[in-house]
C-alpha cells in the first residue's frame, strides 16, 4: 500500500484524511455560498482517470469476482451524485444507476431540464459503496451495505470529494442522505437546499429519495410535491453550472 499511497495521494486511499461534519446549514430559500474556481480544474481529467483506475481494481470488501467496482464517466464535473450502491443490473452494464430505478431518476432528471447523456458526462456519479452487494434476504429489492462495507469503501469518495471539489452535491437515497445530512426525516429534507461541509470543502446539497421501486415514500402525495419543489431547485443549480436547460414546468401533484 505504501506505493499506492505515494502514487495516488489525491485520488487512492483517503483513509489519512480526517472526515468532516455533516450539515452546517439548512435553509430552503437561499443558495449556498458563491461558486469559486477550481483551482486544478484542468486537472481533473487526470485526477479522476487516475483515481478510477486505482478503483476499478479495488477488492477490498471480498466479493465473488464478478462483482467490481462501478465507475462514473464524467471526468470534467462541476457536480457530485452520490448514491447508495450499484443494483445486479449494474455488474454487467458497468454504468451506475443502469437499471430500473436508473430509469426512474433519469425520469426525474428529465423534469430538472437533464437529459441522461448529458447527465451522466458532467456529473460525477459516486455511491456510498461501489460494487452490487447482493439481494436483500427479505427478497425485495438488494442487500443494504453493510456497516463494515461502507467503512471499507468511505476513502473512496472522500478522495472524489477532494478531488472535485464539488459546487452541487445530490445525495440520493437514505445511506448518501445520512452521510451529509444527518439522520433527519425525509420530508423535513427534500425540497430543500442545504449548505453542507465535507472533505472537499463546501457545497449546496439537494437530496432526492431514493429512486427504487422498493422504496414507498414517493408515492405519498405530499411526498411528490416535495420531490417536484427538489427537481426544480436541482434544474436551476444545475443550469447556473451549465448543465442541461433549466426545470420544466412542474406537474401537478396527485
Amino acid at each position: 500500500m505504501g506505493e499506492g499511497r505515494s502514487r495516488h495521494s489525491l485520488v487512492g486511499e483517503g483513509f489519512a484524511v480526517k472526515r468532516s461534519g455533516a450539515s452546517t446549514q439548512r435553509d430552503g430559500s437561499q443558495r449556498g455560498s458563491p461558486r469559486r474556481p477550481h483551482a486544478k480544474r484542468d486537472m481533473l481529467p487526470v485526477l479522476l482517470a487516475a483515481h478510477n483506475e486505482a478503483l476499478s481494481n479495488c477488492v477490498r470488501c471480498g466479493l465473488a469476482d464478478s462483482v467490481r467496482p462501478i465507475i462514473s464517466e464524467a471526468r470534467s464535473p462541476r457536480a457530485m451524485l452520490v448514491g447508495q450502491a450499484p443494483g445486479k443490473v449494474e455488474v454487467g452494464d458497468r454504468r451506475p444507476f443502469a437499471g430500473r430505478a436508473g430509469k426512474t431518476l433519469f425520469s426525474w432528471l428529465g423534469q430538472a431540464g437533464v437529459d441522461e447523456a448529458v447527465f451522466r458526462r458532467d456529473v460525477y456519479i459516486a455511491a456510498i459503496t461501489r460494487c452490487y452487494p447482493g439481494p436483500s434476504p427479505s427478497g425485495r429489492g438488494d442487500r443494504v451495505p453493510s456497516t463494515r462495507e461502507r467503512e471499507m469503501c468511505s476513502g473512496w469518495l472522500e478522495s472524489e470529494l477532494r478531488i472535485i471539489r464539488p459546487a452541487l452535491l445530490i445525495p440520493v437515497g437514505r445511506l448518501a442522505i445520512d452521510r451529509f445530512l444527518g439522520t433527519g426525516k425525509l420530508n423535513e429534507l427534500v425540497g430543500k437546499r442545504h449548505t453542507v461541509s465535507h472533505e472537499g470543502g463546501e457545497s449546496v446539497a439537494i437530496p432526492l429519495p431514493h429512486p427504487s421501486g422498493a422504496s414507498s415514500w414517493v408515492n405519498e402525495p405530499t411526498h411528490r410535491a416535495l420531490l417536484d419543489r427538489a427537481l426544480e431547485l436541482l434544474g436551476e443549480e444545475l443550469l447556473s453550472l451549465g448543465v442541461g436547460s433549466g426545470p420544466r414546468a412542474t406537474r401537478k401533484s396527485a
